[in-house]
């Protein structure tokens, strides 16, 4: 069954459409894969009781010629920090541990109803505010490439599994960085799509308040392929989050790179890349110029001020939005794990003012700059996997993707290379709002030269 485990879920849904192989085999063998690696992991959380029952009846809905979408029968796993109905959803904060919603989050609903069969949830930070996967209830997730290592954050579990072959797709959230950099610190695919995209309804951080620009629900996969498949699958308005625009897709594969205009850098001039980071920045660089688009070494402006920024939204009215989410999950202030709910101080009204027009400024002086380019290169963090809970002291690292949850705009992350100790190092792919399949079509080009993810020893 290892070629089931590590194909994609687009080649597991066709050979499940053309009988190849039956929904149940496929689910037996990633729920086998996870009882496998799971417990070097700690990435799934919670199993799904019903998940060989809804594979017999994929097999069953095929066989009397009935096709449920276009992932038909493909096991899925979900971040723990949406909710799906009849299986625990806790979001990483005690107050939930018990917690079983009666319906599933928007983009769940979508995948199921595309065919995909939950097996089970994926370990998140709490409330997933960290870019490191630990919690209270379920403690920390590790690397499937080095234990001893941190799986990034919020989407850690997420990450892991799949780079593990415990599951083909999931979905994460990105806040900060929460889909890209678990990606790249795994060896993945992942998409933080363009704000307004995707619907965040029955998402531990919802639609709505200050913050709202920078939360975007993005698909985690080992390949591009599946990444654009699942993102067809959730995009579009849910008639619930007013936030959500009717935009129309493009089709990555129709994409003509040659004669793009290609902006990169190795060094956003806040924290300091590893060798091995820049070099692959550059030859990701010098691959696209190969292939016809037009490449030069440019820095987006105003990056110096973007952790203060995400950090000012983010804290603007004193955590008062967390401190109401803590008492409706059922947390106290002394069981969260998320020390700075103590600390938070609100803006006065000055000082708040300023902050959104700080914002603003940056958003609309950054989207003036990207009209002399259709792409930007970048790197995911500075460096590769950390070790476990080594983190604070390292958070410059992390404004790379800080940048793209205040632009809002569409950013993939891809594997280029590798690092001394082996781990994966990704490379960031910005395109203009709505461009998705632009990001998508340079990263996948950059998936086919450079190999993109690699089965982890474990």
């Amino acid at each position: 069954m290892t070629d089931l485990i590590f194909s994609t879920a687009t080649e597991i849904a066709r050979r499940i459409r053309e009988r190849e192989v039956s929904s149940a085999e496929v689910v037996e063998a990633h729920l086998r894969r996870i009882a496998v690696v799971n417990p070097a992991l700690n990435a799934v959380v919670a199993l799904a009781e019903d998940a060989h029952e809804r594979a017999r009846a994929a097999d069953a809905a095929l066989h009397a010629g009935e096709l449920w979408g276009p992932l038909h029968g493909v096991p899925m796993t979900i971040k723990d920090s949406f909710d799906t109905a009849g299986v625990v959803s806790t979001w990483g904060t005690v107050g939930r541990r018990n917690f079983v919603p009666a319906a599933d989050a928007s983009a769940v609903a979508r995948m199921k109803a595309a065919g995909a069969i939950l097996l089970g949830k994926t370990n998140t930070s709490e409330f997933t505010l960290s870019f490191y996967t630990n919690n209270r209830i379920f403690g920390p997730t590790r690397n499937p490439y080095d234990t001893r290592r941190m799986s990034g954050g919020s989407s850690g579990g997420a990450a892991a599994i799949v780079a593990a072959g415990g599951s083909p797709i999931d979905l994460g959230t990105d806040t900060g960085g929460s889909v890209r950099l678990p990606a790249h610190f795994c060896g993945i695919a992942g998409l933080h799509p363009t704000s307004g995209r995707v619907p965040r309804t029955g998402h531990a951080i919802p639609f709505g308040g200050l913050a709202d620009l920078l939360t975007q629900v993005g698909p985690l996969a080992r390949r591009v392929e599946d990444v654009a498949l699942a993102l067809s699958v959730i995009s579009g308005p849910d008639g619930i989050d007013p936030y959500v625009i009717p935009m129309p897709r493009g089709d990555y594969r129709k994409v003509d790179l040659a004669g793009l205009r290609v902006a990169f850098f190795a060094d956003n001039g806040v924290a300091t890349p590893t060798p091995e980071t820049v070099t692959a920045v550059q030859r990701v660089a010098g691959a696209l110029n190969a292939a016809g688009c037009r490449v030069e070494e440019a820095l987006l402006p105003g990056m110096a001020d973007n952790f203060a920024l995400l950090r000012g939204l983010l804290g603007a009215t004193g955590r008062a939005g967390l401190k109401i989410a803590l008492e409706r999950a059922g947390t106290s202030l002394d069981e969260t794990g998320l020390a700075f709910v103590h600390t938070a101080k609100a803006l006065g009204a000055l000082e708040l003012e300023q902050l959104l027009e700080r914002v603003d400024s940056f958003r609309s002086e950054a989207l003036a700059w990207f009209q002399a380019y259709d792409l930007l290169i970048a790197p995911v963090n500075a460096r590769p996997a950390l070790p476990v809970g080594e983190i604070e002291e390292r958070i410059a690292d992390f404004t790379y993707t800080m940048t793209h949850n205040l632009t809002g705009w569409p950013s993939a992350v891809v594997r280029v290379g590798t690092s001394p100790e082996g781990l994966p190092i990704g490379v960031q792919f910005t395109a203009h709002p709505w461009r998705e399949d632009v990001a998508l079509a340079a990263a996948a080009y950059a998936e086919a030269i450079f190999g993109g993810w690699v089965k982890p020893s474990l």
